[in-house]
């Protein structure tokens, strides 16, 4: 009957590490990670966060987060651009696509 109670023993150890991993430290570590990765792989200048990251679920693999700043190139004149970046959670890279149609055409521009 003693090895029930080592399975239970172990289960419990195991699933009290798993909760350990997904701590408030981490997931706050792992957000820098993504805005970093993200800030880097923008075509935007000066580009910010704009909200929180979308976790999605591990089986679609990746982070997104909207960034906004201005458009670099000179015939922009310095317009307000938004970009959607997703970030791959298995390779750690981040990809970038302009995503102006997000904002709100009741806003000024």
């Amino acid at each position: 009957m003693k090895n029930p109670a080592l399975i239970l023993l172990g289960l419990t150890a195991a699933v009290a590490f798993q909760a350990q991993a997904s701590s408030p430290d981490a997931w706050a570590a792992y957000d820098k990670k993504v805005l970093a990765s993200c800030l880097k792989a923008s075509n935007l200048k000066d580009p910010k966060p704009v909200g929180t990251a979308a976790q999605f679920d591990d089986r679609v693999g990746y982070t997104a987060l909207l960034l906004q700043g201005q458009y670099a190139q000179k015939h922009m004149k310095g317009a307000t651009g938004t970009e959607l970046c997703l970030y791959r959670k298995k390779t750690r890279t981040a990809f970038v696509t302009e995503w102006d149609s997000i904002r709100s055409t009741d806003a000024p521009q």
